[in-house]
């Protein structure tokens, strides 16, 4: 195996256990509901409160890296996150799930924000964006597998077991980073920061325009996402009468089309130029989400046709988002684990957020759902266009 193949293979690996968390855990949220004599909108708390934890504590984990190197943070979240997991499988009501999850989820961001940082460590451009995506193939292992492990364990074994599952990948990542992670971060590449001048960091990207324009578009794209993941077991287990094997089938779907559309980007990138591509993907992403508004909005559709039009909403929204993080970190390079970290850290808590409105609305029909969808797809759209540049769309690919 090539050092490429391999160091894609690990973040891959790493970069997966916060998302398996997630993705495990979706086929169990109307048995968590009832086991727990839980309301619908405290068992979707639960994915909120590890998806604000995650998205956070991003924020910490980027300048500590930049410090003192990628792996120590990495040791420290997958600790946190075995800890976290171990209590989530022994939880006694909802709301310590809630604060548990909380807790699993400040782990969970080390694994994201990490490999993001190394790729910028190692690579730019279309390499750069070539790396990312085959980091987000081994990455699929999680949404494409992971529901389906999940449902398979739910139905013997009772939600529980989801966790226990969690706690043994994050030792596999644990290993992982002991014996095959090299540290890109040498001593000699690495900060001497204190408060003042990491938030001095922080607030420089805060003023760059550039990079939260195209963060916030891959944080709108990642959010119609997480709206789907928080309202779809629901939607297809509840209203449509799936069983939770069935729902795993159909969630992996939408999973291949997001992860096979993202092999393509760096290849797009290469011939056209990044800024183009994240331009076209957004607009057949938006186009494709205002028609499945539009479908659901006119009552013209049934389970099969849901789920064709989320699949291809998705595909265009695996183009938006490696070559949109590529470039939001294409010019911080001596700064890669704060961009990283301050990227993840609004793309989570919009997510966060999205979650929560979402969870307002929902009655148990697709509607909400696709509403909030294409009302993030919209909003993609209005800041591609307003965040690229003329000569960013028109300019050539470099490696």
């Amino acid at each position: 195996m090539s050092s490429f193949a391999r160091i894609a293979l690990v973040l891959g690996l790493l970069a997966a256990i916060g998302p398996f968390a997630i993705d495990m855990y979706l086929p169990a949220l109307p048995t968590v509901a009832e086991n727990l004599h839980a309301s619908i909108a405290h068992a979707q708390a639960t994915l909120m409160a590890f998806f604000f934890g995650f998205g956070v504590t991003q924020i910490i984990y980027g300048p500590v890296s930049d410090m003192v190197g990628r792996k120590p943070p990495l040791y420290f979240g997958l600790g946190v996150f075995i800890l976290g997991s171990i209590g989530c499988s022994l939880a006694p009501s909802i709301d310590w799930l809630i604060g548990l999850r909380f807790i699993q989820g400040i782990g969970a961001a080390a694994m994201m924000v990490m490999p993001r940082a190394v790729i910028r460590d190692l690579h730019t451009g279309v390499e750069a964006t070539r790396l990312m995506s085959l980091v987000m193939l081994v990455f699929s292992v999680s949404p494409i597998l992971a529901p389906l492990i999940g449902s398979a364990l739910i139905v013997p074994f009772g939600w529980r077991a989801v966790f226990v599952a969690v706690t043994i990948a994050a030792l596999l990542g644990l290993l992982l980073t002991a014996f095959t992670l090299q540290e890109t971060r040498p001593p000699a590449e690495r900060i001497s920061a204190d408060l003042g001048t990491v938030l001095s960091q922080y607030w420089l990207l805060l003023r760059d325009r550039h990079f939260l324009g195209v963060t916030f578009i891959g944080a709108l794209g990642m959010s119609s996402f997480f709206t789907f993941l928080a309202n779809s077991s629901f939607v297809y287990i509840d209203h449509f009468g799936m069983t939770p094997t069935l729902y795993s089938l159909a969630f992996s779907v939408n999973a291949v089309g997001f992860i096979g559309a993202s092999q393509f980007s760096a290849k797009l990138g290469l011939r056209f130029g990044m800024g183009r591509v994240v331009l076209g993907a957004v607009i057949a992403y938006a186009v494709s989400a205002a028609v499945l508004f539009a479908v659901v909005f006119g009552g013209f559709y049934n389970l099969a046709v849901l789920m064709v039009l989320l699949f291809v909403t998705f595909a265009f929204l695996g183009l938006v988002i490696p070559t949109s993080m590529v470039l939001s970190l294409e010019r911080h390079g001596p700064i890669a684990g704060m961009a990283s970290a301050l990227g993840g850290t609004l793309q989570m808590a919009t997510g966060a957020a999205t979650i929560a409105i979402s969870s307002l609305f929902f009655d148990g029909s697709a509607l909400p759902m696709v509403t909030i969808i294409a009302i993030c797809a919209g909003g993609a759209f209005i800041l591609a266009r307003l965040t690229l540049t003329d000569k960013e769309i028109a300019a050539p690919a470099t490696s």
